[in-house]
């Protein structure tokens, strides 16, 4: 009698294990497996009673034949319940734009690059083709260094934005190889990085610094890009940016004249953000600041020797010593008028300043072309007088001793 229990309860558990087959509407959208794909047809399983097809021109979509392969997730349009030979009649061009945002989404789950093609820049970025009726955006902070950020493509930092909008625009037309970063299907928004495109050694090292880093740590990466604006810099297969603000202690005009593409160094984390999307690294905060012992070393009203090293439409930056900069701003250049910095002084120029401003807030000091030579002047206009002085003193004793 127990036996016979047994028998029925195992019964029992095993059709309470058996899922039913699934049954569907004319006009559902369901996602299936494709089972096979031969003599011009999709076999796809569907969890129904039968084996789902897909034939004829219900396999492309906007015009196109869709690629598939055993084994692919595929999103379908139920034509028919049941046809004549009990199969359930499928449809791909039938799912439309959902088709799209399915592929997108596996897309991203998957990390698997996909290909479009570049329709519009504007000064963010380039926006991309992604399917007929679909669109994606792709920064310029995600496009590949190269491609925008070469060595000496810029001139100056002001010039930056224009020369970056004509590479931009230089691209109408390319196909890119990017992946999927963000998808917002209510929006219609879609956000893609040429540079996730990583070898899956990349992809992996990447996913292990971001498993334990924290803002503070400290990594050793290579220069991959120069910007107006910074350097990119990939550390542990993490790229990130060390701004203007943070390459040097020293003033910084120029990131090409600190650093080179491939050279390497160390950075330290200051910023993270979205999952490793956003990174920012400091250069200079694992370097000793060393405005404090150096600034003990002058006072307002000194004169001191420097190097002219940058000129802007406002004055000129003066190097004193490593670390330590001054600006000479146009109205202190000459007591003349100066319209342009450039007609009293030159990059390169050995110049000797007053100091008249200190700031420890800024680090920088306020310096006078035209207060230190009027200093200097004075110095040697008063060497006669002195010596008239004396001279007058010998006679003076000389009459008082007759």
């Amino acid at each position: 009698m127990a036996k016979k229990q047994n028998k029925v309860q195992r019964t029992d558990e095993l059709l309470d294990s058996v899922v039913p087959p699934k049954t569907y509407k004319k006009g559902n959208i369901i996602e299936g497996t494709v089972i096979d794909v031969k003599d011009g047809q999709i076999l796809v399983d569907v969890g129904g009673r039968a084996e789902g097809v897909i034939s004829g021109r219900e396999m492309k979509l906007e015009g196109k034949r869709v690629s598939k392969k055993a084994g692919d997730k595929i999103l379908v349009y139920v034509v028919n319940p049941e046809n004549e030979e009990g199969q359930i009649e499928l449809s791909i061009r039938r799912t439309g734009n959902e088709l799209k945002w399915h592929e997108l989404e596996q897309a991203k789950l998957n990390e698997t690059p996909i290909e479009v093609k570049v329709i519009e820049a504007n000064t963010g970025g380039v926006i991309v083709e992604i399917s007929e009726s679909t669109r994606g955006f792709v920064p310029s902070s995600q496009l590949n260094n190269k491609r925008i950020y070469a060595p000496n493509m810029y001139s100056s930092k002001e010039d930056s934005a224009k020369v970056l909008q004509t590479k931009l625009a230089e691209m109408i037309g390319e196909v890119l190889k990017v992946k999927v970063m963000e998808i917002d299907k209510e929006k219609n928004k879609v956000i893609l990085s040429e540079k996730s495109v990583y070898s899956e050694t990349d992809l992996k090292l990447r996913n292990e610094t971001l498993t334990s880093l924290k803002v503070g740590d400290v990594l050793e990466g290579a220069v991959t890009g120069i910007a107006p604006f910074g350097l990119f810099i990939n550390a542990q297969g993490l790229e990130g940016l060390v701004h203007l603000s943070e390459i040097s202690w020293d003033k910084v005009i120029s990131p090409a004249d600190f650093y080179h593409v491939g050279d390497i160094v160390k950075v330290q984390v200051i910023g993270l953000q979205d999952n490793g999307k956003r990174v920012a690294y400091s250069i200079k905060r694992l370097q000793e600041d060393p405005w404090k012992s150096i600034v003990q070393k002058y006072k307002v009203g000194q004169i001191v020797e420097g190097e002219v090293k940058s000129i802007a439409d406002y004055g000129a930056f003066i190097k004193i010593e490593d670390g330590l900069n001054g600006l000479v701003h146009i109205s202190e250049l000459s007591s003349k008028l100066v319209k342009n910095p450039s007609q009293v002084v030159n990059v390169g120029d050995k110049i000797k300043v007053m100091i008249i401003s200190i700031s420890n807030e800024d680090r920088h000091l306020g310096l006078s072309l035209k207060r230190a030579q009027k200093d200097t002047s004075a110095t040697t206009d008063d060497e006669p007088s002195r010596e008239l002085e004396e001279l007058d003193k010998i006679i003076s004793e000389s009459t008082e001793a007759k």
